[in-house]
């Protein structure tokens, strides 16, 4: 089983859509905060949802449970404290208990992690994907595209 990542920011729509046909993945799970700002350009949620579907035969999902909340994200921006950003995202999650509310099927039939971030370093996807692994899917293989 492979969790793959990936980030639109800096690349073309060719690119992310030639990057998601690549994989076996069968659905999309958009884990931003912010999926309908126009700084989202081919990736807003409506447009995207239209274009997974017509141009790779994937499908969409919002997971807002694995989005960072807007505090934490506000004071890494501000403050670029990866360290403190990376440690209240992973109480957020274990709070909110992500792994009962996933459907594993999702998993089984392949899943790409959408974020913005260009690289997954200093990405919360990365985040959600290692936290993934670290406890519901602990065979995953993890693919940043």
């Amino acid at each position: 089983m492979i969790i793959y990542t990936i980030g639109f920011t800096k690349r073309s729509a060719k690119d992310f859509f030639e990057a998601l046909r690549g994989t076996s993945a069968k659905h999309l799970l958009d884990i931003r905060l912010h999926n309908t700002s126009q700084l989202a350009g081919f990736t807003k949620r409506a447009d995207l949802q239209y274009f997974l579907r017509e141009v790779v035969g994937m499908q969409y999902h919002e997971i807002s449970a694995l989005a960072p909340e807007e505090t934490a994200l506000k004071e890494y921006r501000k403050g670029k404290d990866w360290a403190k950003f990376e440690a209240s995202y992973l109480i957020a999650v274990r709070q909110r208990q992500v792994e009962r509310q996933l459907d594993i099927s999702l998993f089984e039939e392949g899943a790409v992690l959408l974020c913005s971030e260009t690289t997954p370093d200093r990405c919360h996807r990365r985040l959600a994907a290692e936290y993934l692994r670290s406890g519901l899917l602990p065979q995953a293989e993890i693919v940043h595209l």
